[in-house]
């Protein structure tokens, strides 16, 4: 809006477009097309309640064959017009007799007041000028000349307590200038909202029924004016009905509350008013009440005088996951949830002492009672210890190593929480399967060496062993939770066809795939990423024997198996998967320095300074 000193009105600057809305079934849209931006348009018009017909030369997508045997859209062959031609690319004399059928078209189905134009063909210039003889806006796609109309982009927000479609949408245009930038500022205003924007919309609806006593639909009126309230400032008068006020009259005072309520309650307190709250927001009755809106007099003037009681607080539940073990690989979504929201924490026991350190020490933390024989009692614990929190309105930190889907059993907390009413949020971590072997020098891809890598677990669930993948040599395995099983697994992985796999058991229905070569290269990582890392590589066919000569075991711990794990090591080796097997034998010695395991511990002295 542009003003002028020599004008007291804003002066009109042209480019702008006039943004209406059409709805009901008074209005039939015509789309001329059967491709899949005709289904598009059928399915916004049938959402606003309109007649839809489709006029096709025979080409119809299955969707809008579905909607017609459905008798949602009245489906109409173009060959069937008097005097049509059955042409895609017609001909100048068949153009005029097309525009002629439809201009005769137009005339026996006087109800249609929008037309869509989405298939192309040598007349379609000719068939909006017959649309525009006949008055009738029309939309012709990729050609703005022709198009009276535009279809701004747009939103249709659910409603998450019901999860069905919401009365609320957005629309965003650019008047032509940049149609796909339309729809990222159209994101972009959906994730500022707030997320009960829809629920809101849907109690002032309520509201604004309860206001005129009356089911009945609501007369049409202008967005942003209410039953002539121009402003949400005017004064509103009396608040108690008086015996001399009519009905009219008191529908219109409480029409002004509504607008009023409209423009100042929070968005969130909107949404969660309940039908009593309402009665009591219109009648002025009883200003002592429970309810969570408190009403100091009977005869204010403005929604200024009503004064809110703050709103009981929400409980909440977040999954969070705490990375590998430095802090210093924290999210920021993480650090903060830890520092600045929770009121209790509830942790897995394998969370580092460094991290729980953040937590401030107001903050109540409980660590899970997990040991052999009692995960599952543990974890029933924790969920229950969450919901009984959060349903006292405290916002609850489940923290869980690494990242809390990866092997976290995060899948069934969000259901059990779900079932109990809270939606929790998921915040993603640093997964260990991929950090600690970067700690250790370890890249799980490697051009040269491996071109993909799987991650699993060694152990199942209740303890149940779970099935390995087979040898590939060009891909890593890494495997978490299976150190403490470590014969078990690698009897799995291996050929056991000789005398040097004593104490190893057979990997017979355990592993999918071919078998490992006994010097397959595997390293064990505990403690990934803290100060007291150790690793311990060596091949399948040793790395029992060398995990035993290092002394008492550091968990967690992962392994990782492939040939990426002598990938970086001195001056490196990637050179696995051109030259074959032959020299792997050789690449072994080299790798191990002529012994038969490595055993690093720490981290890079870098990290400290990080």
């Amino acid at each position: 809006m542009v003003s002028s000193p020599s004008s007291p009105y804003p002066v009109p600057v042209d480019g702008a477009s006039l943004l209406l809305t059409f709805k009901g079934p008074r209005n039939t849209i015509l789309i001329i097309g059967g491709d899949v931006l005709a289904a598009s348009r059928a399915f916004a018009a049938l959402e606003a309640g309109m007649q839809v017909i489709i006029l096709s030369r025979g080409l119809v997508c299955d969707e809008l064959r579905w909607r017609a045997d459905q008798r949602q859209v009245n489906l109409t062959d173009w060959g069937m017009l008097p005097s049509a031609s059955t042409s895609l690319l017609a001909s100048a004399p068949d153009m005029k007799a097309d525009a002629e059928s439809l201009s005769a078209f137009l005339a026996e189905n006087p109800s249609i007041s929008l037309i869509c134009i989405t298939t192309h063909t040598a007349d379609t210039p000719a068939l909006a000028r017959i649309c525009h003889a006949h008055n009738i806006p029309v939309n012709v796609t990729d050609f703005p000349a022709l198009c009276d109309f535009s279809f701004a982009a747009t939103h249709r927000f659910v409603d998450p307590s019901t999860g069905g479609q919401s009365a609320l949408q957005v629309g965003v245009t650019t008047n032509g200038e940049g149609c796909r930038l339309a729809g990222r500022v159209r994101r972009d205003i959906i994730s500022v909202l707030p997320k009960d924007i829809a629920g809101a919309v849907r109690q002032v609806g309520k509201l604004r029924r309860l206001a005129k006593n009356t089911d009945d639909e609501v007369g049409e009126c202008e967005e942003g004016e209410d039953s002539g309230v121009t402003t949400p400032n005017r004064p509103v008068p009396g608040w108690r009905n008086s015996a001399a006020e009519s009905k009219d009259e008191s529908s219109r005072r409480r029409m002004k509350w509504v607008a009023q309520v409209s423009e100042y309650w929070p968005i969130t307190r909107l949404a969660s008013m309940s039908e009593d709250d309402m009665k009591l927001i219109l009648s002025g009755d009883s200003p002592q009440t429970t309810s969570p809106y408190s009403i100091q007099a009977p005869n204010a003037s403005s929604l200024h005088q009503l004064t809110l009681s703050p709103p009981p607080k929400k409980g909440r539940i977040l999954l969070v996951g705490s990375g590998p073990g430095h802090p210093s690989l924290l999210t920021i979504a993480t650090h903060n949830a830890l520092t600045k929201h929770a009121d209790l924490v509830l942790s897995d026991k394998l969370v580092p002492a460094a991290v729980l350190a953040l937590i401030p020490e107001t903050v109540e933390v409980r660590i899970a009672r997990k040991f052999p024989g009692n995960a599952e009692g543990a974890q029933s614990e924790m969920m229950d210890a969450a919901v009984e929190a959060a349903r006292r309105g405290l916002t609850v930190i489940r923290l869980k190593q690494g990242d809390p889907v990866v092997y976290g059993r995060a899948g069934e907390e969000v259901l059990f929480f779900r079932a109990h009413g809270f939606e929790p949020l998921v915040i993603p971590g640093v997964s260990s399967a991929l950090a600690a072997p970067i700690f250790a020098g370890i890249p799980v891809t490697q051009r040269g060496v491996a071109e993909s890598v799987i991650v699993c677990t060694g152990v199942g669930r209740q303890g149940k062993e779970v099935k390995l993948p087979g040898y590939e040599r060009s891909r890593t395995v890494l495997i978490l939770m299976g150190v403490a099983r470590i014969a078990q697994v690698v009897g799995a992985m291996i050929r056991n066809d000789s005398g040097s796999g004593e104490g190893l058991q057979s990997g017979e229905g355990r592993r999918e795939g071919r078998p490992f070569p006994r010097n397959t290269p595997i390293a064990i990582i505990e403690r990934g990423s803290m100060p007291d890392q150790r690793v311990v590589a060596s091949t399948l066919g040793d790395i029992c024997e060398a995990l035993d000569s290092a002394g008492e075991q550091r968990p967690p711990g992962m392994m990782v198996v492939g040939w990426a794990v002598l990938a970086l090591q001195g001056t490196g080796d990637t050179s696995v998967l051109e030259e074959g097997e032959e020299r792997d034998d050789e690449r072994i010695r080299k790798w191990l320095g002529g012994g038969r395991w490595v055993m690093r511990e720490g981290i890079d002295q870098g990290w400290a300074e990080i």
